[in-house]
């Protein structure tokens, strides 16, 4: 018997945190805005920590510095450019000049 099963799609990758003074509000801002385009439920993981990207007061609650490895992943149908966006955001210093 087959039964049709509509599977999400998941990606996962890692980014370094550059930025000088780490995740604080505004790159998290960014961060939040650039999950909150996507559909997927994006989370972050860092330590023993896992919070929704669309969340501001979880990934303050991180509360990673600079250099902090973490982990994302994505769930849904547009998963891969959830996570491309947000490695092209994290490369580019989550849009913030000091």
């Amino acid at each position: 018997m087959n039964q049709a099963t509509s599977q999400k799609i998941t990606a996962r990758s890692t980014f370094i945190v550059l930025n000088d003074k780490g995740l604080h509000t505004r790159p998290s801002t960014e961060l939040v805005k650039c999950a909150a385009s996507f559909d997927s439920h994006v989370q972050l993981s860092y330590r023993d920590y896992v919070v929704n990207a669309k969340s501001i007061l979880g990934i303050l609650m991180l509360a990673a510095e600079r250099g902090a490895k973490i982990i994302v992943e994505a769930i849904g149908d547009d998963a891969e450019n959830a996570i491309t966006a947000i490695l092209n955001l994290a490369q580019n210093k989550f849009n913030i000049k000091y």
